[in-house]
């Protein structure tokens, strides 16, 4: 599902709400979330899972064409912990 996807659906599930309103809405909560895990922090959202940031050391790779030693910088990357309810539902047979 693609962003412009998940705002019809939320606007389908929401009648009385005007398309141009729902796309605030999504986007609002984009956002916030990515302003959030700017700032070093966390959201969770219960039942589904938890967004944070992890630091990632400086390291030595490898260019896979040469086989070359590359100096591979620092880093911060986002990172999802699913919520006990969303893994229960998806491994439900």
């Amino acid at each position: 599902m693609i962003r412009s996807e998940l705002v019809q659906h939320v606007a389908d599930e929401n009648p009385g709400l005007r398309h141009s309103e729902v796309e605030a809405i999504v986007e609002t909560i984009f956002e916030t979330i990515l302003s959030q895990l700017e700032q070093g922090g966390r959201v969770e959202l219960r039942g589904f899972g938890a967004f944070s940031v992890r630091a990632r050391e400086a390291r030595t790779g490898r260019n896979p064409r040469t086989g070359a030693a590359v100096a591979v910088p620092s880093k911060n990357v986002p990172y999802f912990k699913a919520g006990k309810e969303l893994r229960e539902r998806l491994n439900t047979d």
